[in-house]
């Protein structure tokens, strides 16, 4: 009989499971929904904590530089992710600009930070203080990174001021592009494999 800290339970249904071995490109799925609840995952801990540094050197940079540069008649502006926020925040949906602050900044920064916190620690072949807040801290931020409905967002926004000004993409665009891919990667469900090897 397995014992309970080593069954998986799908998060749609709640049925129960022991995990199995899965080779590359392999998924399990739940025999009642036909949820995914277990996913092959190839990347060592080296691997995961070169993606999560260069997640967080890519945030940065979707932070700093413009997502895109509007001109119009010899004027020109540009706008990063937090002149965004702050030009919701003007108007009368605060609230909208602060939840687009979490979804877009804040989640983000705290997922990027936790992982390599606790990547950095199992690096060394020790599991990182605190390592059970972190783990149940990046699985409850996870719904609130929304990187890449900002990215689709960002895209539709370019294609339609495109036949209305002249809209160049920024490096904060392409910046966001790739660290919306790399958060899927490398912070999403499989973050829970961390568990079982620490």
């Amino acid at each position: 009989m397995a014992t309970t800290d080593r069954l998986i339970i799908c998060e749609h249904c709640d049925a129960v499971y022991e995990p199995v071995v899965l080779a590359p490109h392999q998924k399990a799925s739940c025999v009642r929904c036909h949820a995914v609840i277990q996913r092959y995952n190839g990347l060592s801990i080296e691997q995961r904590l070169a993606l999560s540094v260069t997640a967080a050197v890519l945030w940065a940079f979707a932070n700093v530089y413009p997502v895109m540069s509007i001109r119009l008649q010899g004027l020109s502006n540009s706008a990063t992710l937090w002149d965004s926020i702050v030009a919701l925040s003007l108007g009368p949906i605060t609230f909208i600009a602060l939840v687009a602050a979490v979804a877009i900044i804040i989640a983000p920064a705290f997922q990027l930070t936790l992982l390599i916190w606790v990547l950095a620690y199992a690096y060394a072949n020790q599991r990182a203080p605190g390592f059970n807040l972190c783990m149940r801290s990046l699985e409850t931020l996870r719904p609130w990174s929304m990187l890449e409905v900002c990215l689709l967002g960002a895209l539709v926004a370019v294609i339609k001021l495109a036949g209305l000004l002249d809209v160049l993409p920024g490096i904060g665009l392409f910046a966001l592009a790739v660290l919306s891919l790399l958060m899927i990667r490398i912070a999403g469900r499989d973050v829970r494999d961390l568990w079982d090897s620490l």
